[in-house]
């Protein structure tokens, strides 16, 4: 497979897990209604729903930096 071509894939793979993320976020910060529904089915209060949405933002981020970007950027200097 050539390079630019997977350079291509990471490119687009980091774009639409972002967009996953910003969606992600808007929907916890914009609706926090979504929020109470969310606690009545799970049983949980909402702090704890809070945090665990927060958490679970931050570890997403931080395997799209480790698993999208820093590839596509390692290509991007290879090239």
């Amino acid at each position: 497979m050539p390079m630019e071509t997977v350079r291509h894939f990471f490119a687009w793979c980091t774009v639409i897990n972002f967009a996953i993320l910003l969606l992600w976020c808007a929907l916890t910060f914009l609706a926090p209604g979504l929020i109470r529904i969310v606690t009545k089915w799970f049983g949980l209060t909402e702090e704890k729903l809070r945090s665990l949405n927060y958490a679970g933002i931050t570890f997403y981020e931080l395997l799209i930096i480790l698993l999208n970007l820093a590839p596509y950027l390692a290509l991007r200097i290879m090239a």
